[in-house]
C-alpha cells in the first residue's frame, strides 16, 4: 500500500510517503516539508502549500491519505494555521477519490514507537529504523509525516470499509469521535 502522510503546518508541513507491504515491510518514496514565508499573505502560504501537495499526490498517486487530527492548544494562531491547511489537504485527498485517516499524535507515537507520550527524538529514530535509512529525516515535520504514513499502514488503514465509517476507525478514533459527538451535544 502507498500511502501519503501529512503533518500540517502553515510555516512547514512535513509530506511522507512510503510504501508499506503486507508484512509491514516499509519503504520510503519520497519526504519533504513544504515551506511558507510567515511574511507572505495568508491566502498566498495556503496556496502555495495547496498546490505543492497536489503536485506530489499526482506524482506519487497514492492508494491511502493520512494526516495529524488538529489537536486543541492554547495557541489559536496555530491551530487555525494546521486547520486550514488541513482543509486544503483534506480537500485534495477527497478531490482524488482517496480514502482518508486521520491520526492523533498520540496514536501515531503508540503505533511508531510503542509508547504515546515519545518525544520527537524517539519518533524520527524508529521511522529511521523502519525505513532502513542512513540518515534521519530532517526537521523533525519531515519524520512526522513519515510516521503518520506508516501508523496509517500498519493499522490497516480505511482499506476496507468506507470512510468514516466504525468498520474503518482504530480504537483510539472511536473515541475522539465519539467524545466530539458529546461536545456537539452539550
Amino acid at each position: 500500500m502507498r500511502v501519503l502522510g501529512v503533518d500540517p503546518g502553515l510555516t512547514r508541513c512535513g509530506v511522507g510517503v512510503v510504501d508499506v507491504a503486507p508484512d509491514r515491510t516499509a519503504r520510503l518514496v519520497h519526504v519533504e516539508v513544504i515551506r511558507t514565508s510567515p511574511e507572505l499573505a495568508l491566502e498566498q502560504r495556503l496556496l502555495t502549500v495547496g498546490r505543492a501537495l497536489a503536485v506530489l499526490l499526482d506524482e506519487h498517486r497514492p492508494e491511502a491519505f493520512a494526516i495529524e487530527r488538529v489537536f486543541a492548544q492554547h495557541n489559536v494562531r496555530t491551530v487555525m494555521g494546521i486547520a486550514q491547511i488541513s482543509g486544503i489537504a483534506l480537500h485534495l485527498a477527497a478531490e482524488r477519490g482517496l480514502r482518508v485517516g486521520l491520526h492523533t499524535p498520540s496514536e501515531v507515537k503508540a503505533a511508531v514507537t510503542g509508547y504515546g507520550a515519545a518525544d520527537k527524538a524517539q519518533v524520527t529514530a524508529m521511522v529511521t529504523r523502519v525505513l532502513g535509512l542512513e540518515v534521519a529525516p530532517k526537521p523533525a515535520d519531515a519524520a512526522d509525516a513519515l510516521a503518520i504514513a506508516i501508523c496509517h499502514a500498519w493499522r490497516g488503514g480505511p482499506a476496507s470499509a468506507p470512510a468514516g465509517s466504525d468498520a474503518a476507525m482504530t480504537p483510539a478514533q472511536r473515541a475522539w469521535r465519539a467524545a466530539e459527538a458529546a461536545t456537539r451535544a452539550r
